[in-house]
Parts: structure tokens; C-alpha cells; sequence
């Protein structure tokens, strides 16, 4: 890491929390409702193409994906690709927009990402993989690395993890499952100390971070005592609890998640131009807050009706003013 200027993975606590980048959902407008629930330690952007970035018009194409605000920090860039020179060109274009980091995408499962060679399909091409993440220290932000345990096979994840391990990285994330997996199996936990005896015997500097069917800062906090990694991921955990991050792990109100929901709808508006998202967007979040009190579920269809925020705004405001929670 000597070539890279600031490196803010060191000066994080042990061990730290970090919101996943998750697609469609991780813009500034979400990371934001989660920072008001309960802040997490590092903060992620959506998923944002390198090649799009570096297209004469393409950075308005990404924009949105890659609006923050400076009281997010430390923020990583998560960008995905498979041409070294795009990364190269963003890692540099990443580091003048202020960000304190870029994150490479070598695991997102989708099929027609990975079977094009980018996301996990990095996986089946290691030296690419390599390219790429020498190319992406260009910018002289700290780099790090998101993958998973293999393409197919479990035991795929020594060879693999070995090579990536070796290329120099600030931290590594690895998702506990296969891009076969998906999401469909538990993850395997039952490897992580291999994995970390692994990253010590090969890279002790690059800090070692999981992922996978962690649901809380409190699970997080009892695997990095019990394994002794450095770093926890939550991602679909904070739609099932979006206080997942907080210190403080009391039951929440119906109000508390209600008013999580008007924030959204607040800060949707309020970036609105940046995000360039329909308001129809905003239906897949409605589940995470209502839910837990009579006629939770007419509230609920009802939101999903809604063409506007005002509408919306309404409804929940109504519920909140009555005595049925």
C-alpha cells in the first residue's frame, strides 16, 4: 500500500461495520435513512460502471449513483467492469470527487454481468482480476476488493482468494458463498478461519472483512470476537431491521420506523434531481417500515398505489396522528 496516499482503513475501529453495496438501493438517499437509524462505519455507493463513468456522456448516466454528501465519509466508490484502462480512468476521476476509496466489484452473481467476465465472473479470470486491481491504484485511493468464495465450487475459494490476497489490497470482502449459491444456501461461516489464517499467512496488512446472513451489529460483533476478523457487511439485513447498525439494540416503535419512512420521502425529494429515479422507486422500501401494528398490511398496499410523495406522506402521517399503533 506504500504507493497509495491516505489510507482511512487503518485509522477505522476493530472491528468495523460497512453497509453493502446493494443495487437500486444504496444511493445517497438510503445511506442516509440508515445513518439516521443507526450509522455504520464505512459507507458504500451503488454499484457504478466503469465503463459508463469513462463514456464521453456517460458520467451523467452514473451520477446519481455516485452523489453523496460530505457528512457520508468515509465513502467508497464500488465500480465494476472488466477493462483495466476504465478502472485506471475512474480510480483517478473517483479520487478528484472527493471519495476516500475504491471498492472493485469481483462478485456480483447476476448472469449477464458474470457471464461477460465482470463481477464474479472475474472469478474465471484471474489475471484480468489482477489487471484490474493494479489499474485501479492509479487514482492513489486505497483499493479493496468485494468477491466470493468461488464461480461454482466452494473449494474454489483458496486458489482464488490466494491470488487476489497477493495483489495488495486494503481490504478484502468476501461474500461466504459461491456466484452458484447466490443467496440460496447459509453462508459458510464455517470457513472463515481458514480464510483468515489464509490473509495472515499471505497478506497481514489487508484488512479481512465478511459477508453473508449476518443480520446485526450484534452477530457481527460475536463473529469478530469468535473469528478475529477486522471487518463485518451487512446488506439485506437492514431490510428486515434498518436499525441493524445501531449500538443500541432495543425493540423499535412503530413510530421509529414510520418516521424512518417519512425521512425517505423527504430525502427523495430533496435529491430528486441528482437520483433521477421514478417515484415508483421508492415502493420496494415500504415493506422494511411498516409493518408490526394493525392494519399494517392495507397500509402497505395502499402505499404501493401511491404516484406521489405527497400521497404517500399522507397516509403515513394519518397513521401516525391516529391511535391504532
Amino acid at each position: 500500500m506504500s504507493k497509495q496516499s491516505e489510507n482511512f482503513w487503518q485509522d477505522l475501529p476493530k472491528p468495523f461495520f460497512i453497509l453493502a453495496p446493494m443495487e437500486d438501493v444504496t444511493d445517497v438517499v438510503f445511506r442516509h435513512v440508515i445513518s439516521e437509524a443507526g450509522r455504520p462505519d464505512v459507507f458504500f455507493t451503488e454499484f457504478t460502471n466503469t465503463e459508463s463513468f469513462c463514456h464521453p456522456e456517460g458520467i451523467y448516466s452514473v451520477r446519481g449513483r455516485l452523489t453523496y454528501t460530505e457528512d457520508e465519509q468515509p465513502l467508497v466508490a464500488h465500480i465494476w467492469g472488466n477493462k483495466p484502462e476504465m478502472f485506471k480512468e475512474m480510480s483517478i476521476g473517483m479520487k478528484e470527487m472527493g471519495f476516500k476509496g475504491v471498492d472493485l466489484n469481483m462478485g456480483c452473481p447476476v448472469a449477464n454481468v458474470a457471464s461477460r467476465g465482470k463481477g464474479s465472473g472475474l472469478i474465471n479470470h484471474p489475471e484480468t482480476a489482477a489487471e484490474i486491481i493494479q489499474a485501479a491504484k492509479a487514482g492513489g485511493l486505497p483499493v479493496s476488493v468485494k468477491t466470493r468464495l468461488g464461480y461454482t465450487d466452494v473449494n474454489e475459494w483458496r486458489e482464488w482468494l490466494t491470488h487476489v490476497l497477493k495483489q495488495d489490497i486494503a481490504n478484502l470482502t468476501i461474500h461466504l458463498r459461491t456466484r452458484k449459491e447466490m443467496s440460496k444456501v447459509p453462508a459458510h461461516w464455517d470457513l472463515i478461519p481458514e480464510i483468515k489464517q489464509l490473509r495472515d499467512e499471505i497478506a497481514p496488512n489487508t484488512l479481512l472483512t465478511i459477508n453473508g446472513d449476518i443480520p446485526d451489529r450484534k452477530v457481527g460483533l460475536e463473529l469478530a470476537e469468535k473469528y478475529g476478523i477486522d471487518g463485518v457487511m451487512i446488506g439485506r439485513g437492514v431490510f428486515t431491521n434498518p436499525f441493524a447498525f445501531s449500538e443500541d439494540p432495543r425493540e423499535r416503535s412503530v413510530e421509529e420506523y414510520l418516521n424512518l419512512l417519512l425521512l425517505q420521502l423527504e430525502l427523495y425529494e430533496k435529491y430528486a434531481e441528482e437520483t433521477q429515479r421514478p417515484y415508483n422507486h421508492l415502493h420496494r422500501f415500504f415493506k422494511i417500515y411498516v409493518r408490526g401494528f394493525s392494519g399494517a398490511a392495507e397500509l402497505r398496499n395502499s402505499l404501493m398505489q401511491t404516484k406521489s410523495v405527497e400521497e404517500a406522506r399522507s397516509m403515513v402521517e394519518a397513521v401516525l396522528a391516529s391511535e391504532v399503533i
